[in-house]
């Protein structure tokens, strides 16, 4: 089932934090849930009425190469286990729940990450998956894949026994052309050129209107680019 958002997505982290929280929130107490690529551990805070186990690979470092969109600081904290994604030293149907939030493009195989999802999941057990549709280079060197659309998880998920019950697009193609505009000013931050900066804030200004005018009579263009695909599925 692919739900669509009303109105524009101004903030596309916030749509996503929101949506994951939610989920979490909806999950009965006491079940045991994995946080696959867990990073610095944010969604913790809301899976206190679960059993919670944090996974990650652990080596990203913000300061080991000057490419791309970096982090300013990374603290991981401390993590129950540090594993490679795709082979988590864990036994078969260990978790209730799955929870892997904007991973999947740094993963070299996401689907062989997939695939162990598969294995370490119970059956009935819920996966909660979000990944953008398109990024910019972050988080280098560990940036495999620019995105994923829903042909994706509708290909990938089927064959590996999971029932999509939820795919929700985050926003659409103006409000991704909005949030791209957006960071015209930040990217041309260092050019001597002054009337260029005023011209840039007042093209930024100007079309970022219009993205919201357009976004708000938008149909289907999310079909076309949005930041990512919400997604749940279920183990058969």
């Amino acid at each position: 089932m692919v739900e669509k958002m009303k109105g524009p997505v101004i903030n596309n982290e916030r749509v996503r934090q929101q949506w994951v929280e939610e989920k979490l929130k909806s999950v009965p107490k006491g079940l045991k849930i994995l946080d696959a690529g867990a990073g610095e551990q944010q969604y913790k805070k809301f899976s206190s009425h679960l059993n919670y186990v944090s996974q990650d690979f652990a080596a990203y470092n913000p300061s080991s190469i000057n490419e791309g969109l970096q982090m300013n600081h990374w603290d991981y904290g401390v993590l129950d286990i540090v594993s490679d994604i795709t082979q988590i030293p864990v036994e078969d149907e260990s978790f209730d729940v799955i929870l892997c939030t904007e991973v999947f493009e740094h993963i070299p195989d996401p689907i062989s990450a997939m695939k162990e999802f598969a294995r370490i999941i119970k059956p009935n057990g819920k996966l909660i998956i979000t990944a953008p549709f398109c990024s910019m280079t972050h988080f280098a060197p560990y940036h495999f894949y620019s995105g994923f659309n829903k042909y994706f998880y509708q290909t990938h998920l089927p064959n590996l026994g999971f029932k999509i019950i939820e795919m929700t697009p985050n926003g659409n193609y103006f409000d991704y052309m909005y949030q791209e505009i957006s960071r015209l000013p930040h990217l041309m931050k260092n050019s001597r050129l002054g009337i260029m900066k005023y011209f840039t804030r007042f093209l930024v200004s100007q079309l970022t209107k219009r993205c919201l005018r357009f976004s708000m009579k938008d149909v289907d263009t999310s079909e076309l680019m949005c930041f990512g695909y919400h997604v749940v599925a279920v183990k058969l």
